[in-house]
């Protein structure tokens, strides 16, 4: 599974950056998701890329602020956060999927708490 780090308490329009390291099997041939998931509510979606081409999209309420990248050298993608929001605040999660497939690898998640 894959390895999360970063995370963290910040001040509102603070930035942070979340980090997703391959453990076990390389993410060739994945998409690498962010997902966070704030208490009481659902895990929801934030963005992916695609590792192969480095293509990524994001969710309408991160765009512009958030940047999905990955270095194949270090076989770890990262989330890039900036203009952080309180509404932001939520565990992150990375997922490691395989396209067409059911297989799929979730990190362990890591906390954003952004403050007002």
């Amino acid at each position: 599974h894959p390895v999360q780090s970063g995370g963290g308490l910040v001040e509102a329009g603070g930035s942070l950056r979340l980090s997703c390291t391959a453990s076990g099997r390389t993410f060739d041939n994945s998409d690498i998701g962010w997902f966070r998931q704030a208490p009481g509510k659902d895990r929801e979606f934030v963005g992916t890329i695609n590792w192969d081409s480095g293509r990524a999209r994001y969710d309408d309420s991160v765009e512009g602020r958030f940047t999905i990248t990955r270095d194949r050298a270090k076989s770890t993608a990262y989330l890039q956060m900036s203009s952080l929001k309180p509404e932001d605040t939520a565990a992150y999660y990375c997922r490691a999927g395989v396209p067409g497939t059911t297989i799929e690898f979730w990190g362990q998640g890591t906390q954003v708490t952004v403050s007002s």
